[in-house]
């Protein structure tokens, strides 16, 4: 009896520790959810490649390239870098001016690849002061390449932008239910350890970096999640990512329900098996080194995407609620209320602060049902992980 109420004990203490790291985020970042952006700008500032990796993106490739050409100025340079591709995405490119070049193999696929090959480009011709990576789906906000280009050169640090995916079009609940969840990831959270002057994660797109800071990683790789990678590598080298929400990135969530599931599956494997890899990593360096910024993003990284999080919060207090029913004790219910009303309060905090545009109240009672439909997306990754990148269909 002792080793049931002990072990529910410590998973508890287990469970309150990114919980409580949550609810911290959310806290601080309360009051920042609208930050103004500043469009004056210097005269001057460093020369800027934007690098845009591209597979099969012809039916928005060209917004893209729009969006930002129409930033940049006479010594920046766009490179797109049109990987494995079968469409006309390399031809559709060429039409906006920018450099084009095109990577064909079958064997190395995902972003990494296509990335690396984008820098030994740029080594082999006129390397930039700064390189700004900026996926071929997405928009940008205004002034978003000065600004994060700005703030690149004045940190000398790995500089990342607000990137916030939306649900545009009759977007499903599920869909919407998506959008706050992303929200909470890449807005709140980072805004929260923003106020505190800890890092962020980064996010994949609108990710600016220091030229030589940016060679001195290896990005060829077929990681699912390599965005995490990265700024985890960069981070054990003393350069920690910085949040920069003043520049924002967006785009657009599949229209096809099937197509949307397979995204999320891929993110959310990859980012599971990230935690399980590079946290211990990340942990065991900032409690050698005593560096405050190593142990921030440990702790950051340890954080479960929501709906994992809810569903363990959700199933230990079951547990702990039948074990109470069962042998009268008390102290696993008591914690397993106190870390799930913990975790609900900072949800609702962040939804009433951040997404009360996204979700009405009664939306908002229907996140409970959509962590148990994805209940079998994580039993997936314990029995028949995603470990390959797949692409994204566009509609």
């Amino acid at each position: 009896m002792d080793i049931i109420n002990n072990l529910l004990i410590v998973a508890h203490c287990l469970l309150a520790i990114p919980t409580l790291l949550f609810a911290i985020q959310v806290f601080f970042a309360l009051g920042l959810g609208d930050i103004a952006v500043s469009l004056r700008q210097p005269d001057r500032r460093s020369r800027v490649a934007v690098l845009v990796p591209a597979h099969n993106e012809e039916n928005v490739i060209a917004h893209t390239l729009k969006c930002i050409v129409s930033q940049l100025r006479k010594q920046d340079v766009v490179l797109v870098v049109a990987d494995n591709c079968s469409d006309h995405t390399a031809a559709l490119a060429r039409e906006y001016g920018v450099t084009v070049i095109e990577r064909n193999d079958e064997n190395q696929r995902g972003k990494g690849y296509a990335l690396q090959y984008g820098l030994q480009y740029l080594a082999n011709n006129t390397p930039p002061e700064i390189v700004i990576i900026v996926d071929a789906d997405c928009q940008l906000s205004a002034a978003c390449i000065d600004v994060l280009a700005l703030r690149t050169e004045t940190d000398n640090r790995p500089v990342q932008a607000l990137d916030l995916m939306l649900a545009t079009r009759n977007p499903s609940i599920n869909l919407r239910i998506a959008e706050f969840a992303w929200r909470v990831k890449n807005q709140v959270r980072p805004l929260g350890f923003m106020r505190l002057g800890l890092p962020c994660q980064l996010m994949g797109t609108g990710m600016a970096f220091p030229w030589e800071l940016l060679n001195r990683v290896d990005l060829a790789h077929g990681n699912m999640v390599e965005d995490i990678k990265l700024g985890i590598d960069l981070a054990l080298l003393g350069f920690s990512p910085a949040f920069c929400p003043t520049a924002r990135v967006t785009s657009e969530f599949p229209d096809s329900v099937e197509v949307a599931d397979k995204q999320r599956k891929r993110w959310e494997h990859g980012h599971l098996a990230t935690i399980m890899a590079e946290a211990p990593r990340l942990l065991n360096a900032a409690i050698q080194r005593r560096e405050i910024n190593l142990l921030a993003m440990a702790l950051d990284l340890a954080v479960p995407p929501l709906t994992v999080l809810g569903l363990s919060l959700f199933i230990l207090f079951s547990l702990s609620l039948v074990w109470q029913l069962a042998a009268g004790n008390t102290t696993p219910f008591l914690l397993a209320t106190w870390v799930s009303g913990i975790f609900v309060l900072a949800v609702v905090m962040a939804w009433y602060e951040f997404a009360r545009d996204i979700l009405t109240v009664k939306t908002l009672f229907s996140v409970p049902f959509y962590m148990l439909r994805k209940i079998p997306l994580y039993m997936a990754f314990f029995i028949k992980r995603q470990q390959e990148w797949v692409k994204t269909e566009r509609r």
